[in-house]
Formats: structure tokens, C-alpha cells, sequence
């Protein structure tokens, strides 16, 4: 077996996850910066941020179907186009349409990527490798996290719009993406089932895995090919036989997002700004936050052959009901005190003004706090307290939230991150797959916009002790849904694990 060069073509291939983690991540050095420039509401950030789970959505929805017509390899091409058009022209956008639209192309993209590359890596790999292999396409997308985080804090303090070269960097990587993408074979499953091109395709299989594996995955394919319609449709994908597939698909794409992980990760110096950190320390510690989450993906790597699917879904999504009560509970236990030095630090003269009589008063939730400050302010120089000076009066166990942060990150990058993707990647049969993994990661885009598009106005009115309870529920809601119907699929090929679901 051809490891070295099984390998070669997955890590090309993942480098799409690269640019979705980059592109997901990056935004979150320029919020700041875009909110000032662009002068938006809470709302306005939100979609800002948010729009590109839109462009997500269409990419989720097109590129199944178009992967299945026109071939993965040729999809890919064409989302690497696209997120270099996207970083481009978000970086010198001048006015907000045109920024949101820049960021809505960007996320066609992403939509694309995000479900074509796991597909094609599982296609070409060999059973005993895959799980490992799709991961790399996880992998990737920490990696794009992380290098994002680290982009930003070392382009933080250029003088002037920092925030353009933070987006526009992106291109660098997208261009290299696209210049690669033309030395990878195209899928050999999908150059038989569709173009019935056994030559071409008996090729790539002897480089990966030899002439008996080529031969053996051949009559896999075929025999599958014999055994269903030569093109699934809607109507195949949600009929009974169907049943638990759909059920296992759509309850691991909605509690992957609902439990919040893009909230962390797209608002993760917004976070722990919250909790009383300077500019500087927040973005170092989103440093961390990325750089945790590219170690247990390398963990998630290692055991998704060896312990199973389901077994890491079970710790993963335990801990991060736990760390998520642990962030609830410090930010509970949270107080906010006005005295000389922190009402010092209000940058508005007039907010600092007319805070001033609130010196000496300690409260102890933000309920409160929010209660006296209103009466003291008008409306808009309420939402910039709330947007811009709560952090400078707030008292709490910083440690504390950004272990629970960590461990969360560290929880979800074992569990839901990559063996979700490997699931879907796995557990479809190969006449509806397009049609599946499209209407699937359609769904699980949405749920990631409404919980980015909600995120900036949870922490403003509920505040961080409410949001971060609603995440820790539905992770205890995930766990058991998990231990209910889940299913394992370590070390089967994919006919096989067709084989079992639609026996059930």
C-alpha cells in the first residue's frame, strides 16, 4: 500500500478545511475593526459575520449535485477560485453591502469545501486509513484556525485598517490551493459509478493500494453499483429505509453547531474581553484557544481508527457539558465594581461623566449592573457601555474561563469536529451521497449562522452566564442523543456500513 502517496493527495485535497478554518477564524481580529469602520449595530456585526453561512448554504445545497455531474476535483478547483476572490475583495471593500457580499462569496466556498473534500478523501482511501485520512480535512481546518489567530495578533498594530490585511491575506493560501488541486487524480468511486471509466480509475487504485486492492475495491464499487438506481434522488434520501441514517445525520450536523463552537471561535478575543482581558491578552489567548484545538485534533487523528466513532463522540461531548457549566459558573459568580481606576478607563468622557456617581457601588450580576447603569444613560451611549466598557468593571475568575474554554475546545476537536464529517462522509449510500451530504451540511450551516448571528446579542442583553447555560444544555442534550443513536463504523468499507443501516 502507497501510504506516501494516499497521504499526499488528502493533505492537498484537506487544504480546502485549511481555508475554511482561516476564513472562519480570521474574523474574529477584525471585529473590532469593522464594526468602527463600517459603523454597525450589534445586529449589523452579527450578520456580518454571520452572512457567510449564507454563501455556506448555497454551497452546501450546489456542490453535491454539481460533484456528482461534473466530478469532486473540478468543485474543488472552483471553491479555491472563490475564496481568493472573497479575501480580496473584503479587503478593500468600502462600504458594508459590498463587504457582506465579499464575505458571502467566501462562504459559497466554504459550503463547498466543507463537504467535498471529506467525500473524495473517503472515496480514494483505504478502510483500514480513512477515518485518519478525513480527519486530515479537520485537521486542516484547525490548522487555518490557528494560523488565523496568530495572522491576527501579528497584524493587529499595523497602522491604520489592520482589519483589511487580516482578510486579505487569505488569497496566499487560496492561490496555492488552486495551483494543487490540479495534480490530484479524480475520485476512481466516482469516475466509475458515473462515467464508468474502470481504466482510468484501476490507475489511481493500483498507486494507492496495489493491483489487489484495485481490484478488490473495483468489484465493491460495481457490486453496489448492481445493487441500487443508477441516480438517488430526494425522495430515495428521505425514505423509510433511509430512516436512522437521516436521523444519526441530522442529530450529529445540529448539536455540532447548537452547543456554540463557531460562537468561540469567530468572537474568541470578544470572549474573554468579557472577562476582563486587555486587547493584547485576548488575542494571545486566542492563540491558545487555536492552538489546543489543532492538539486534539492530532489526538482525534490518532484514536478514530483505534478507539471508534462513538466512543469519542461519548467522551467528547461529556466534557463539553462540562466545560461549559464550568464557564456558566464563573461568569455567575462574576462582580462588577466601580471605583476611581476602573471608571478611569471608560474612553467616553461623557459615559465617564455620568458614571461617576456609581462610585464605590460593587453588584453582583449583570442584571444588575445593568440595571443601574441604564437609568444613568441614554440609548446609545448604553449599547457602547455594553459593547465597549462592561469589561473594564467586571471581576471574575478569568483562569477559571479560560480553562473551560480550552477544555471545551479541546472536547469538541476529539468529538463532534472531525468524527461528524467522517460520519457523513461514511454512512450514505453512493447513489444519494451528493444529494445528502448537500441537504445535510445545508442544515448544519444553518444552525451555525443562527448561532452566530445570535452570539453578539446574547452577551449584550442575556449576558455570558445565560448564553454559555444554553450551550452547556444542549451539550448534555448531544451526549444523549450520542448514546442513543449513534452507531459505530471503525474499520468497515463503505458498502459494508451501507449494508448495516439500511438493514435497520
Amino acid at each position: 500500500m502507497n501510504k506516501k502517496y494516499t497521504i499526499t493527495i488528502s493533505l492537498i485535497v484537506a487544504m480546502g478545511g485549511f481555508l475554511l478554518g482561516f476564513d472562519s477564524a480570521v474574523i474574529s481580529g477584525a471585529v473590532n475593526g469593522i464594526r468602527s469602520y463600517f459603523e454597525m449595530t450589534d445586529w449589523e456585526l452579527g450578520f456580518s459575520v454571520g452572512c457567510v453561512i449564507f454563501g455556506a448554504m448555497a454551497g452546501n445545497i450546489t456542490a453535491g449535485p454539481l460533484s456528482d455531474k461534473f466530478g469532486r476535483k473540478k468543485i474543488l478547483i472552483l471553491t479555491a477560485m472563490l475564496f481568493t476572490v472573497s479575501a480580496l475583495w473584503s479587503a478593500f471593500a468600502t462600504n458594508y453591502i459590498s463587504f457582506v457580499i465579499a464575505r458571502i462569496i467566501g462562504g459559497v466556498g466554504i459550503g463547498g469545501a466543507i463537504l467535498i473534500a471529506p467525500i473524495y478523501i473517503a472515496e480514494i482511501a483505504p478502510p483500514k486509513l480513512r477515518g485518519s485520512l478525513v480527519s486530515l480535512n479537520q485537521l486542516n481546518i484547525v490548522l487555518g484556525i490557528s494560523v488565523a489567530y496568530f495572522s491576527n495578533y501579528f497584524l493587529k498594530d499595523i497602522e491604520g485598517e489592520s482589519w483589511r490585511w487580516m482578510l486579505g491575506v487569505e488569497a496566499i493560501p487560496a492561490i496555492i490551493y488552486f495551483l494543487s488541486l490540479f495534480l490530484v487524480p479524480r475520485s476512481p468511486r466516482w469516475l466509475i459509478q458515473k462515467l464508468g471509466n474502470v481504466n482510468i480509475a484501476e490507475k489511481t487504485l493500483i498507486k494507492i493500494g496495489g493491483e489487489e486492492f484495485a481490484e478488490k475495491t473495483i468489484g465493491e464499487i460495481q457490486r453496489g453499483i448492481d445493487k441500487k438506481e443508477a441516480k438517488g434522488t430526494y425522495a430515495d434520501f428521505f425514505s423509510k429505509r433511509m430512516r436512522i441514517i437521516v436521523i444519526i445525520a441530522f442529530g450529529l450536523a445540529f448539536f455540532q453547531q447548537i452547543t456554540g463552537i463557531n460562537a468561540i471561535f469567530y468572537y474568541a478575543p470578544t470572549i474573554f474581553e468579557q472577562a476582563g482581558g486587555s486587547t493584547d491578552a485576548s488575542f494571545l489567548q486566542a492563540i491558545v484557544v487555536g492552538l489546543t484545538n489543532l492538539i486534539f485534533t492530532f489526538v482525534a487523528i490518532y484514536l478514530i481508527d483505534k478507539l471508534g466513532r462513538k466512543p469519542l463522540l461519548i467522551i467528547g461531548t461529556s466534557a463539553m457539558a462540562v466545560a461549559l457549566s464550568m464557564a456558566t459558573l464563573a461568569f455567575n459568580n462574576a462582580t462588577y465594581n466601580f471605583n476611581e481606576k476602573t471608571i478611569e478607563k471608560i474612553s467616553n468622557p461623557e459615559i465617564k461623566t455620568a458614571l461617576a456617581e456609581l462610585n464605590g457601588v460593587s453588584l453582583s450580576s449583570q442584571n444588575e449592573l445593568f440595571e443601574s447603569v441604564q437609568p444613568l444613560l441614554n440609548e446609545s451611549q448604553f449599547i457602547e457601555f455594553k459593547q465597549n466598557e462592561i469589561k473594564n468593571f467586571i471581576s471574575i475568575n478569568a483562569t477559571l474561563v479560560l480553562i473551560a474554554i480550552l477544555l471545551y475546545v479541546a472536547a469538541f476537536a476529539i468529538s463532534l469536529g472531525p468524527v461528524m464529517w467522517t460520519m457523513l462522509s461514511e454512512i450514505f449510500p453512493g447513489n444519494v451521497k451528493g444529494i445528502a451530504i448537500s441537504v445535510v451540511g445545508f442544515f448544519n450551516s444553518l444552525v451555525s449562522y443562527t448561532v452566530t448571528q445570535f452570539f453578539p446579542w446574547e452577551l449584550t442583553n442575556l449576558g455570558p452566564t445565560v448564553t454559555f447555560a444554553i450551550y452547556a444544555g444542549m451539550a448534555i442534550l448531544s451526549l444523549l442523543f450520542v448514546l442513543k443513536y449513534v452507531i459505530e463504523t471503525k474499520g468497515k468499507t463503505l458498502e459494508e456500513v451501507e449494508e448495516l443501516l439500511i438493514r435497520q
